[in-house]
């Protein structure tokens, strides 16, 4: 059997790839080049069957890099605010024109909260350089506009005093803005202070710093007071005003429970669908097969014969050509392919979100299908099924049709150390070259479980499966 060849491009923007191939004519990967070819993988059994099989990346935009909650203090073991000297902090993945933003109540208040402007706080300076230190004079106190403000530390319907949510009166200018009542604030610093530093792989970690202190608020109507922080959410983005718009009324977003009560799950369940990583998938190769396991195993270490640099580089090349010698051994493989174009596209290259890779496939009963793609924005991470592969016919000896998605993951092939997803500079998108990064200590096969933020497969890809007529 023969594998068709393509140069791939360097997938400008996306992937590197680690080499490229001698070009065999043309970039459909349906034709008698690919399975079903004849051999093992052919159609002249009369029990064979041809399938259609479509992988359709439909990942959704995004409008935050990273998202998340801050609510338990360091050296705490549950959630609660932040009381004096005590922090918060968390970390995030971030590239030059990224910014951070985050809210966090103001405790002794109605509806005031503590935020940057709708700028944010730029993670990198004009010239790509990591921000580090403190960026406290770019955090002000806000009015969520709405309830109406009582004086701060002394209000009977702020949260420390308050018999439950909601029970203040509604402001009268509901729109947010800077605070301007009459009453007197201490100066943002003496109540907060944020600290970014930078990290190796483009992360950073940024602390929240409670400095109030007993007698920061010397309320006319109650008695000297510090001023606890709340939890808060934070977002890493590109966009202007991610969370709140100044002179606007109050978005419906879930900005009033944190800016009254202190509670920002609501602002977070509002923000989660939006944020996250967007990523093409790489070309990748397909195979059917009868005996399990043709690409890995989980829980071993990988085989050297190719997938590193499908995982690492998006070059499915070397691993095509390895499998391709293995058609029709033991390891049970009946045909090869690689698929490199996605549909409508005159070149070989990555999948985009919107766009879709099709193939034809050719099996016989019992037959199944595995594949491989890389997850672009990564280190060594790609999407393939389980060992076993996919079923291509039921119990019954019927061809399968229908969405298959579920049967898909995100793997990781344990060649390489992995970076925060989407920002890591070792990752094919930012690398100088290929296998750039540092190896993986874990050495083995195994699913995703990194402890970054991964959507679900089937969030990344669509795969569908039908009868070829």
């Amino acid at each position: 059997m023969k594998i068709r060849r393509h140069t791939l491009s360097a997938m400008s923007l996306v992937l590197t790839l680690a080499a490229a191939c001698s070009d065999d004519g043309g970039g459909d990967t349906t034709g008698a080049g690919g399975m079903g070819g004849g051999g093992a993988g052919g159609s002249a059994a009369g029990d064979a069957a041809s399938f259609e099989v479509t992988i359709e990346n439909v990942t959704p935009a995004r409008d935050y890099r990273v998202a998340g909650v801050f609510n338990t203090p360091v050296g705490e073991s549950m959630p609660g605010p932040l009381f004096p000297e005590k922090s918060f902090e968390f970390r995030v993945g971030a590239l030059p024109g990224d910014r951070l933003s985050f809210t966090t109540m103001f405790g002794q208040s109605n509806d005031l909260f503590y935020a940057p402007d709708g700028a944010g706080i730029a993670l990198y300076d004009e010239a790509g350089n990591p921000v580090s230190g403190d960026v406290t004079d770019q955090v002000l106190l806000w009015d969520a506009g709405s309830e109406a403000n009582e004086e701060p530390g002394a209000g009977p319907n702020q949260a420390p005093r308050q018999s439950g949510p909601n029970t203040g009166a509604k402001d009268p200018d509901n729109t947010v803005r800077l605070v301007q009542d009459g009453y007197t604030y201490p100066a943002v610093e003496e109540v907060i202070q944020v600290i970014v530093t930078p990290e190796p792989g483009n992360e950073f970690t940024i602390r929240i710093t409670n400095m109030s202190e007993v007698g920061t608020l010397m309320p006319e109507g109650g008695e000297p007071a510090a001023v606890p922080l709340s939890p808060g959410l934070f977002v890493v983005h590109t966009m202007e005003n991610p969370l709140f718009t100044v002179g606007q009324a109050y978005p419906g977003n879930g900005l009033e429970a944190q800016a009254e009560d202190g509670n920002p799950m609501m602002l977070h369940e509002g923000v989660m669908p939006r944020a996250g990583l967007t990523s093409p998938a790489a070309p990748g190769v397909a195979v059917v097969h009868g005996a399990a396991a043709p690409l890995f195993r989980s829980g071993e270490a990988d085989r050297s014969k190719g997938l590193e640099m499908l995982a690492e580089d998006g070059n499915p090349t070397t691993l095509a050509e390895s499998l391709e010698a293995e058609v029709g051994g033991e390891s049970g493989l009946s045909s090869v392919l690689v698929y490199d174009t996605p549909v409508g596209a005159s070149m070989p290259g990555p999948l985009l979100p919107g766009a879709k890779f099709s193939f034809r496939v050719t099996a016989r009963p019992g037959e199944r299908l595995s594949f491989a793609s890389m997850l672009g924005q990564s280190n060594d991470l790609f999407f393939a099924p389980s060992e076993e592969g996919i079923a291509l016919f039921d119990a019954s000896g019927e061809p399968v049709s229908g969405d298959v998605s579920d049967q898909v993951s995100i793997w990781d092939a344990g060649t390489e150390a992995n970076q925060w997803p989407g920002v890591g500079p070792d990752q094919a998108p930012r690398q100088a070259g290929p296998q750039m990064g540092a190896d993986d200590p874990t050495d083995r096969v195994r699913s995703v479980d990194d402890g970054y933020l991964y959507p679900a497969a089937s969030q990344m890809l669509k795969v569908t499966i039908s009868p070829a007529r």
